[in-house]
């Protein structure tokens, strides 16, 4: 009988797996942490090899795709002759077999930029029933899968004007029914931070929660994207920013718990970009240069002390690419293009910083069947073996197009959106 139920464990297990590898819901992946469990995931391609199909975008993005299913969702402005592009941010509903144009809708007007970012930086999330975007603008849409919108929501007309010295670029969270936005500020605005869920079906407020923050100057600043995490069987959000990682209750929003050390000189212009990692039980937080913040999960109140199991302020540390790890190691990719890996349990350095492909990196890096890609602003991606020892495995090059947004893996896929193009690569 015992062996009657491990089998069953195991074949769930795998079944779950299965499900999950042929899903990028959204930004960071199934888990939210960057990590896939496809299997035979492409290692090497270029534009002669590997590459199922490619389709032209309107204009650039640092916005994310995402994939369910047969369909690939992304964000845009359509296309215009002045850099930034055109005035009207667009959701696009593209065919994962050939690349096709499935539908379009527009979510919002009004497309200004900040250096690496414009209003469709955010990237859209689905659960396959719907998919929900919000833009730099603040409106919030939900579509069907077929695109009839649902309901929609703007965050500055309903709670003022976003205040970040570099426009608002954070993605939203879709978890177990709900639609988690941040908003994190304070450069330019009096008004506080908070955090909002809605019922991502029907588009209800389910709760707003105000964050304090005592950080000045630029640091109250955050682009963080919310990432959840299971501690005890309840479900709470992290959030990064403002000199603080907190932990809230998704259920009401309240706080349950905060670190410090973010911002240890307390210094003025600390904003943060890089999205925490949590996997096994541990939130990884790193903040504009350094330091990185390893923390257990538990504890209630200030836990800045009694749930730090790590602090890293080495070289190597990441300002604008989120973190990546398995549970063992931990790896970065700093804005440089250097990679490092950390023992992710005590934060020893296993190797690195080791220059990859020449370029900035302002992507963030995937795991996938046992490998690490690391993305470039050149469209290069560099693939690594995703262990203790530095082994590049293969250097990847396509159109040299301004590159921001991160990787997608499903169904042993790489989709990869340069300046001009998405490519879905695969063997």
């Amino acid at each position: 009988m015992q062996k009657i139920a491990l089998a069953l464990s195991l074949l769930l297990v795998a079944v779950v797996a299965d499900a999950r590898s042929q899903y990028w819901p959204q930004w960071r992946g199934p888990d939210h942490n960057g990590l896939s469990s496809a299997k035979g995931v492409p290692t090497s391609w270029s534009l002669e090899q590997n590459v199922v199909w490619r389709k032209k975008l309107p204009s650039w993005s640092g916005g994310t795709p995402v994939v369910w299913g047969d369909r690939v969702f992304l964000t845009s402005p359509n296309s215009g002759e002045e850099i930034q592009g055109g005035e009207k941010l667009l959701l696009g509903c593209l065919s994962t077999a050939d690349g096709s144009v499935l539908w379009q809708r527009t979510i919002d007007e009004g497309n200004a930029y900040w250096r690496k970012h414009n209003n469709t930086t955010p990237s859209p999330v689905t659960d396959g029933e719907r998919v929900l975007v919000i833009s730099g603008t603040g409106m919030i849409r939900a579509f069907d899968m077929e695109g009839g919108e649902l309901w929609h929501y703007d965050l500055q007309q309903e709670h003022g004007a976003f205040g970040l010295m570099w426009g608002y670029a954070s993605s939203p969270l879709l978890y177990d029914g709900a639609l988690y936005v941040e908003v994190l500020h304070g450069m330019n605005t009096d008004d506080p931070s908070y955090v909002m869920a809605f019922d991502a079906a029907s588009g209800e407020v389910r709760w707003h929660h105000e964050r304090a923050t005592d950080a000045v100057g630029e640091s109250p600043d955050a682009y963080t994207t919310p990432v959840p995490l299971v501690y005890d069987g309840q479900p709470q959000i992290v959030i990064s920013g403002g000199d603080y990682v907190t932990g809230h209750d998704a259920r009401t929003g309240a706080e349950i718990w905060r670190s410090g050390g973010l911002n240890p000189g307390k210094e003025w212009n600390y904003r943060v970009v890089g999205t925490p990692v949590v996997v096994d039980g541990m939130v990884y937080a790193t903040s504009r240069r350094n330091p990185v913040l390893a923390l257990k999960a538990g504890g209630e109140g200030d836990i800045s002390e009694s749930h730090r199991v790590w602090t890293f302020a080495g070289a190597g540390t990441p300002d604008v690419p989120s973190a990546v790890s398995d549970g063992r190691h931990f790896f970065m990719i700093d804005d440089r293009g250097r990679a490092t890996c950390l023992d992710a349990g005590t934060g020893e350095v296993l190797w690195g910083p080791e220059r990859l492909a020449q370029g900035s990196v302002s992507a963030s890096p995937v795991i996938a069947d046992g490998k690490l890609y690391a993305l470039n602003e050149n469209g290069v991606t560099t693939v690594l073996r995703a262990g203790p020892e530095f082994e590049v495995l293969a250097t990847n090059e396509l159109d040299g197009g301004y590159t921001l947004s991160s990787p997608a893996i499903a169904e042993g896929r790489i989709y990869i959106r340069t300046e001009t193009h998405l490519y879905c690569i695969g063997e």
